[in-house]
């Protein structure tokens, strides 16, 4: 089904360059991830034609997003949920309470007999149910009589059952009203030792069960079971998918995770941490057509945990994530999967805003849940007002409004007119996280002054502001992970403001860096107003590293961070003086190199040569770019990547994907050879 709702989501046409990023590469290909901006904890399931996604939102109101697809890479926004979720103080910021990192999470989303329902972890309160007969809504709400830790619903021959829990995995039946348990049903299915996790989703399957989970113990991994009757007894298998990410770096963490208060314990980079930030919690589908796929989740750093989708292989019985020469690990560009017709390129979100419709764009999100009267689009036209609320910091203030920030790198941008502001007011565009940043302006003794706050050091930075309107701009760099803040005058000319900003991944808010408008008042009482003209987010990467693959081109390949490239003796490939490989399209994104009259070529044992042979498997590559732009070379032969070993300096197509600390010899700079 299609729904008039769905054109909400930004459409793109299919040879255009797109003005965000987007997987699907226009060749056949997808690259991931999904989104390059936070989508964590996915669930999806299909009706018919139809894929629906929905996700973790913690403490961001509305909640619950669900996402329409027809083949699992362009996607479209469809509704929330959830527009708030008000059980107390602690959800609207008030008496010094907050959800952060709370709210909703792990969804469970399923459709039965006519009806979709999303079931939804809330700390310390009971399980949500939401429930419509349209994706689109309206979605009614009612709660269920217990909390189930991460729970997955199967509705299975007339019955419907509830799996949850942290390692030791509970089963039960539920209620026909979906509230409670049938008393006397709960059991223990899989035991604490048995090395599943968290982070379920329970499955029927040609009349087996499966179930799939997230453990983080040492390495990121999905470990899953299989039974012949739902209650068990269940087989687990360790991992189907462990090691995957894409070849990127930790980036700066918080020590604890969870810190409270500033400055934290920011450690910083590290590409000699490996497997903690795999893909992981995450289930599988199957499309129209009978291909399997998984989806799953991987820390990105900053920006978030990111959603990717992986080609699945069957095996003994299990779903592994990855290709048959490959297991377990999934290559970030691949075919995307066959459909009846060919989907248009869409993304779910159009992230600039000029304040002019009656309703804000789906990408917002406020901070917890909204002061309806403090907010308005209407009262200036063309504008986002916001009404200054009495609070401490940025933290605690009540009606900021926010979205999730987007990589590789962006520059939220907005227009402030800071006319109306009272003394003891703060406005201003914010990177919220922990720790938050911000640039703004406050207001005290009837001046208005320009200020870059960074809470990790408490460091103030201040200018004098002549007039009332100025831009305020972020510079995000979710690779270096780094930001800066400037302002402008005239919208042209921007002068930075502060000192670096380190971005963080941490626990505290379970989220990304988010972009944030803002505005409150340090007087103890409601103050004045900030009105936004309009907010802009640039992106200059929309395509994140990737260079286009250069086809019919000659180019050279150097080991990525040595002296070396790939030569030839005689037949052998080998490290030495890079040669002139001639690139030629096999289609789908995938190539073969040609030297002179040769072709590069892998056999079954992965060992490489030049040999006269016309192009299959053996001689074709999928060309990946890792997120941090260097060239992997998938082989078809053996699914594994082309590497020049940096201890035997061998060249042959065995590692099954780049390791963070770059020491495998997989990644490849890539330029044009001279006379090309």
């Amino acid at each position: 089904m299609r729904f008039a709702c769905l054109l909400l989501g930004l459409v793109l046409s299919a040879h255009a360059a797109p003005p965000t990023w987007t997987p699907d590469n226009g060749d056949g290909t997808f690259t991931n991830p999904i989104f390059y901006e936070e989508f964590s904890d996915p669930d999806l399931i299909r009706v018919g034609e139809d894929f629906y996604l929905t996700g973790t939102t913690m403490h961001s109101m509305p909640g619950l997003p669900v996402l329409h697809s027809r083949d699992l890479v362009n996607w479209e926004f469809v509704a929330y949920a959830a527009q708030t979720l008000d059980l107390g103080p602690a959800f609207r910021l008030e008496d010094g309470k907050s959800i952060y990192g709370q709210g909703f999470w792990a969804p469970s989303f399923r459709y039965h007999d006519g009806t979709y329902y999303i079931f939804s972890n809330v700390n310390r309160e009971k399980t949500q149910i939401f429930t419509a007969t349209n994706p689109a809504g309206p979605w009614q709400h009612r709660e269920m009589k217990r909390s189930l830790h991460d729970l997955s619903v199967l509705f299975d021959d007339g019955k419907v059952y509830a799996i949850w829990g942290y390692r030791s995995i509970q089963f039960a039946q539920l209620t026909e009203d979906l509230t409670d348990i049938v008393p006397g049903t709960q059991r223990e299915i899989i035991a604490k030792e048995a090395g599943m996790g968290e982070g379920l989703h329970f499955y029927k399957i040609d009349g087996k069960y499966f179930i799939t989970s997230a453990w983080y113990e040492n390495v990121m991994r999905m470990p899953a079971a299989r039974a012949d009757r739902p209650e068990g007894p269940y087989e687990v298998n360790q991992a189907i998918s462990i090691d995957e990410d894409f070849g990127l770096a930790q980036g700066n963490r918080l020590g604890d995770m969870r810190g409270a208060k500033a400055p934290y314990d920011i450690r910083p980079s590290n590409s000699k941490v490996a497997g903690k930030m795999s893909l992981h919690q995450g289930g599988i589908v199957q499309t129209p057509l009978g291909e399997w796929w998984g989806y799953s989740m991987m820390d990105f750093n900053s920006v978030g945990r990111l959603t990717a989708l992986s080609p699945v292989t069957w095996k003994d019985g299990w779903p592994y994530f990855g290709l048959p020469g490959n297991l377990t690990r999934t290559p970030r560009t691949w075919v995307k999967p066959k459909t009846r017709e060919a989907p248009r390129v869409t993304v779910p979100y159009e992230r600039n805003d000029d304040f002019t419709a009656a309703a804000l764009k789906p990408i917002w999100q406020w901070n917890h849940v909204p002061v309806p009267a403090a907010w308005s689009l209407a009262e200036r036209s063309g504008s986002l007002t916001l009404h200054a609320l009495p609070a401490t910091s940025l933290w605690d203030a009540r009606n900021t409004l926010t979205q999730r920030s987007i990589g590789p790198r962006s520059s939220p941008v907005t227009l402030l007119d800071a006319s109306a502001m009272a003394d003891g007011d703060v406005a201003g565009l914010a990177l919220f996280s922990r720790p938050y940043a911000w640039i703004g302006v406050e207001k005290t003794a009837g001046k208005l002054t320009i200020v870059q706050f960074d809470e990790q050091t408490g460091r103030q930075s201040r200018r004098a502001l002549d007039g009332a309107r100025l831009w305020l701009r972020a510079n995000c760099d979710f690779l270096k992970e780094q930001a800066d803040f400037s302002y402008s005058i005239d919208g042209k000319h921007f002068e930075t403001l502060g000192e670096p900003f380190p971005m963080v991944f941490q626990l505290t808010t379970f989220q990304g860096v988010r972009y944030g408008l803002f505005n409150y008042s340090l007087a103890g009482k409601q103050g004045g107003s900030a009105s936004f003209d309009s907010f802009e987010v640039i992106q200059p990467d929309t395509r994140g590293l990737q260079r286009p693959i250069p086809y019919g081109k000659r180019v050279q390949l150097m080991s990525d961070g040595h002296d070396y490239g790939l030569a030839v003796d005689g037949s052998q490939p080998k490290a030495g003086v890079a040669i002139s490989l001639r690139v030629i399209n096999r289609s789908l994104g995938r190539v073969a190199l040609k030297w002179r009259d040769r072709f590069l070529s892998i056999d079954d044992q992965g060992a490489a040569r030049f040999t006269r042979t016309s192009p299959s498997d053996g001689e074709t590559f999928q060309w990946i770019e890792t997120p941090d732009g260097e060239l992997v070379l998938l082989s078809l032969r053996t699914q594994r990547y082309l590497r020049i070993d940096p201890e035997s300096r061998q060249v042959d197509a065995t590692s099954p994907g780049p390791r963070p600390d770059r020491s495998d010899g997989v990644r490849f700079e890539w330029r044009g050879a001279p006379g090309s």
